[in-house]
């Protein structure tokens, strides 16, 4: 595999001492290469650790609201808003069973 990632950067290592050749140019050729991967790697899991972690306050915003919702819908709104706001509250509940499921699998 070493060889392999030396071909790509277009160094054919051969001869007497290969192994140690192949050991000193991974060192000098490849290892920035690695450690830049890594790097983007890890921001991306950073990035995405981000993301889930604003989905998840996000998700329990949206629990508390609805909540709170309900309460007042069932002691001091009429019957039209209360058919809108149920609307909205499904569709919000869905959307919390959905993300709640996921963590069951």
């Amino acid at each position: 595999m070493s060889n392999a990632v030396l071909n790509k950067l277009g160094f054919k290592v051969g001869g007497k001492m290969s192994h140690r050749i192949t050991a000193d140019a991974l060192i000098v050729l490849v290892r920035n290469n690695l450690k830049d991967n890594l790097l983007q790697e890890f921001d991306e899991a950073k990035d995405e650790y981000t993301e889930l972690d604003n989905l998840t306050d996000e998700i329990i915003e949206l629990y508390d609201l609805e909540h709170k919702k309900r309460l007042n819908s069932q002691y001091v709104m009429g019957y039209d808003a209360q058919i809108s706001k149920s609307k909205t509250s499904l569709d919000r509940a869905k959307q919390f069973n959905l993300e709640l499921e996921k963590l069951l699998l």
